[in-house]
């Protein structure tokens, strides 16, 4: 990315953030023509070194704003798996600081000879599109990936190496369990590491629906975890767990662990042991059952969601998973190593602690060349 079209497309967005037309902000600037607002804000004129400070101070931004290659500014759209008490200036925080990482990851990896990913894979899914649809594509994901009997266990490095998207496990804010972001040249998911392992693995298959699914069914910034059954973009939410249960759920598998197991077996231990196969939650596996017609409508009604709940396992606190990835990790960690990242600038990035830093390094399989 040359520097003109980084300051044209930053120009623009605080721009437009000011409420400000091409018009209105070339008189602010001294400038005599609206084209030549647009000609700066396309990457085909430079702003002058005079003309820089005069938009610093019309539109209220630092020099950082417009030079520093760790952030994203103007080109990074966000959705967010939410509770709904979660306001908007939490998700204006975490956007801020996840659009850092992702500026940090894409633009070490171009100083390290690692293009953009342009082609993007995509579902052939609309809004329109019927639930069973949307299951057929998740079977078809699992199958062309070849996840295999737990699909949950290789999703992640398939999302990785078949789709090239980044997957970052971190610290989420409360109250937000997942997001996915696309930015021109690189899809990422953003996974809570603090969740229970199933429920990540769904928020996980969820976030890769709207990433294959983007253009022709823009996700909103929020969505309620908790998906009701009328309003905005309940069908488009919808069509994502009909997915994401399908891929982490192959029908012709599941079934087949149904009926080993016996019918003498209480219905709720059939479930969580099944569910704890797949990684998944017994409520999930629920109502996967239910959509292949494996349970019945009196099935349901025999089942209490309470027995269901973390498959009977223990409610202590889920092993700690490392921040962020490996592949990012990687990225880091040559660039520490060549000089071209500062230990410092580094754990500012990462909002780390200098000791802490090193010890993500190092847990991600990299020896450190300094100290905490």
């Amino acid at each position: 990315m040359t520097s003109d079209s980084r300051v044209g497309r930053r120009l623009k967005a605080a721009r437009e953030r000011a409420c400000l037309t091409q018009e209105e902000l070339a008189g602010a600037l001294g400038l005599r023509h609206r084209q030549t607002i647009a000609s700066i804000e396309s990457g085909k004129r430079s702003l002058s070194a005079r003309e820089l400070v005069s938009a610093m101070d019309v539109l209220g931004v630092d020099l950082d704003y417009f030079t520093d290659p760790f952030r994203l500014v103007g080109e990074g759209q966000f959705s967010f798996r939410t509770s709904t008490d979660v306001g908007g200036p939490v998700l204006d925080d975490f956007e801020d600081r996840a659009g850092r990482w992702i500026a940090m990851y894409r633009e070490l990896s171009l100083e390290q000879g690692i293009e953009p990913r342009w082609l993007e894979s995509k579902l052939a899914l609309t809004a329109r599109s019927s639930f069973e649809d949307a299951q057929a594509a998740g079977e078809s994901v699992a199958d062309r990936w070849q996840l295999g009997s737990c699909p949950a266990a290789k999703l992640r490095s398939a999302m990785e190496s078949r789709a090239s998207i980044l997957v970052l496990d971190v610290d989420m804010p409360p109250g937000i369990s997942g997001a996915a972001s696309r930015t021109p040249g690189l899809n990422c998911v953003f996974a809570n590491r603090r969740d229970p392992e199933r429920r990540r693995n769904f928020d996980l298959a969820h976030e890769l629906f709207h990433l294959l699914t983007w253009d022709a069914m823009p996700p909103e910034r929020a969505e309620d975890v908790e998906v009701p059954r009328t309003g905005k973009g309940w069908r488009v939410e919808r069509l994502a767990e009909n997915f994401a249960a399908a891929v982490l759920m192959p029908g012709q598998i599941l079934c087949q662990k149904w009926e080993r197991q016996s019918e003498a077996t209480d219905i709720h231990q059939r479930i969580k042991e099944i569910a704890a196969d797949f990684r998944v939650s017994g409520t999930a596996c629920k109502w996967r059952l239910r959509n292949l017609e494996v349970l019945t409508r009196s099935d349901l009604a025999e089942i209490d969601d309470r027995r269901l709940a973390a498959n009977g396992h223990s409610t202590d606190p889920p092993p700690e998973v490392p921040a962020f990835s490996k592949p990012f990790i990687d990225r880091v960690a040559l660039a520490l190593d060549t000089g071209r990242l500062s230990v410092k600038r580094a754990a500012s990035l990462l909002d780390l602690s200098l000791p802490d830093l090193v010890s993500l390094i190092r847990g991600h399989g990299h020896e450190t060349y300094f100290e905490a």
